[in-house]
């Protein structure tokens, strides 16, 4: 635990991209099997624990220290398992601390009235630093600076192999890795997941650009509309079915009505709709079916779920991925003429001829209730990640409007120090009067400056604490830019803004002159 927990800290502390990777990397040579594995599921997100959760953490600190002196340290420190780590009373028990494989293997196990005991008496074993490596371990999030693709370029480095190799192997294999790092170290064969029915990486697509776009031949490119949607993987064969997200997790529970017409030998790629009488619902519709881990026969009705098919990895055994994309569609499109599943079509192709005619496309996009749209290249293979180039999505302009900061909360990480996370709200009539009702929240699209000078404004303008919020004087003024609004009984407003990114902070503007509610509602599509 000790060698994971030093592993965290100067993580936290190395900003450079290659500095993290080489810790890593020093980390999976030292590191003994299980360790290395399970450090590596948890830098993956790919570790949890049945029993082990936040709540039983929370119960221990109020035993052994005041609740209100731990509530203000943790609104101070910005972080549980810092404060945790750092309020912890000392204990000279005196036994030896235990190591990484020791605690996932025995959390792994334990039922939940056995996890409180194992928690508390590992915490009076542990040093502040180890403390904050368990807490973390189990509460999920490490925030260290290091994504999922980072740690697997860690494995391919200390492999020597190409990153995209070890995305293959990836999703065919169980923590604790060992026969990954057995491969690594020549020890053992490259790992056989030829037979699982596995997530393959997908291929993504960069933001178009004025540059990229004047480089581009439009006689080159592909073009098909950018589905407001979300992106899935099928993966079927022998009556088998995965569907995957496009972080490679199985969302097939949630989507039981499209599993039962996967009765095919393919992977194809694709965009998991909500359509009704042949028009795609709003993305709003879709969220009503996510996460589900059951799903009843009034919802798969009252939002019937649906594939729109652009691409195809393998057919009938048959890897693709290495043809060109317009080859790769006419295998699709004859392998769909000749299948047709239900809940099922294929996206259709575009015909233009110029990229001002596109752009003019594009320009009804929006009131058609679509993203965008995407170009990609005729020629190009299916790369997994984003190779620069192939593919670019063509999103339609942002929406913006004037808002007024209501709430601000202390962020995480390296913003634990600063009221960095933001939520603002627009005027509505009330009781012959008007009020501020929330409509948003964002935490970022702004500089570190601004953020010191926001971060001095929540200080100076706090008028009602709760817990960690702050409540603000209604006086600064938001741009805020956001992709939609869609409908919310979460918010107050009833409505809220989708992907909301602070645009310009307008101290210049008082706050009487942002935006109402009824501005905003007026823009939900559909």
């Amino acid at each position: 635990m000790r060698a994971f927990a030093d592993l965290l800290d100067r993580l936290t502390f190395a900003p450079q991209r290659n500095a993290k990777l080489r810790l890593m990397e020093a980390y999976f040579r030292s590191a003994p099997d299980p360790d290395r594995g399970w450090a590596l599921a948890a830098l993956t997100s790919g570790l949890a624990f049945a029993n082990a959760r936040r709540g039983v953490v929370r119960e221990l600190v109020a035993e052994r220290v005041d609740p209100v002196l731990f509530g203000l340290s943790r609104d101070y420190v910005g972080d549980t398992a810092e404060t945790v780590a750092l309020i912890w009373p000392k204990s000279d028990c005196g036994a030896t601390p235990p190591t990484l494989g020791e605690v996932v293997a025995r959390l792994r196990a334990a039922g939940r009235s056995e996890v409180h005991a194992l928690l508390a008496s590992w915490l009076d074993r542990l040093d502040p630093s180890a403390r904050f490596a368990l807490v973390k371990l189990i509460t999920g999030g490490l925030r260290v600076g290091v994504s999922a693709r980072l740690a697997k370029q860690a494995v391919a480095n200390f492999a020597g192999v190409d990153i995209q190799r070890v995305e293959e192997l990836w999703h065919g294999l169980e923590p604790p890795y060992a026969p990954l790092f057995a491969w690594s170290e020549g020890r053992g064969p490259e790992p056989d997941v030829s037979m699982s029915l596995r997530f393959h990486p997908l291929m993504l697509a960069n933001p178009l650009n004025e540059r990229d776009l004047a480089s581009l031949d439009a006689e080159a490119c592909l073009a098909e509309w950018k589905w407001d949607g979300i992106r899935v993987q099928i993966a079927a064969r022998a009556g088998d079915v995965r569907i995957f997200s496009r972080a490679g997790d199985d969302i097939s529970a949630s989507f039981p009505d499209i599993a039962m017409h996967c009765r095919f030998d393919a992977v194809l790629d694709g965009e998991l709709l909500v359509v009704r009488g042949g028009e795609v619902a709003p993305f709003n519709d879709l969220q009503q079916r996510l996460g589900r881990k059951t799903v009843s026969a009034k919802m798969r009705a009252g939002y019937p779920a649906h594939v729109r098919l652009y691409d195809a990895l393998f057919i009938e055994g048959t890897d693709l991925r290495g043809l060109p994309l317009s080859e790769r569609r006419a295998r699709l499109e004859a392998w769909y003429a000749e299948r047709r599943p239900d809940a099922m079509d294929l996206s259709p192709l575009i015909a233009f001829t110029s990229f001002p005619e596109l752009a003019a496309l594009r320009e009804g996009a929006r009131a058609a209730g679509i993203e965008g749209l995407m170009l990609k290249h005729r020629l190009s293979p299916y790369i997994p990640g984003r190779p620069k180039g192939p593919w670019f999505k063509w999103k339609r302009d942002p929406l913006a409007a004037d808002v007024v900061l209501m709430y601000a909360q202390l962020g995480s990480g390296k913003r634990s120090s600063y009221y960095s996370d933001y939520t603002f709200g627009a005027w509505r009539e009330a009781g012959g009067g008007r009020e501020l009702v929330p409509v948003g929240k964002a935490y970022f699209g702004f500089t570190d400056e601004e953020l010191a000078r926001l971060d001095r404004f929540v200080r100076d303008h706090t008028v009602n604490r709760f817990g960690p919020v702050r409540e603000l004087e209604p006086r600064l003024v938001l741009e805020v830019a956001f992709d939609a609004v869609q409908r919310s009984p979460r918010h107050k407003s009833g409505i809220a803004m989708r992907f909301p990114r602070i645009a310009r902070i307008r101290w210049d503007k008082p706050a009487d002159e942002a935006d109402r509610r009824e501005t905003l509602e007026a823009l939900i599509e559909g």
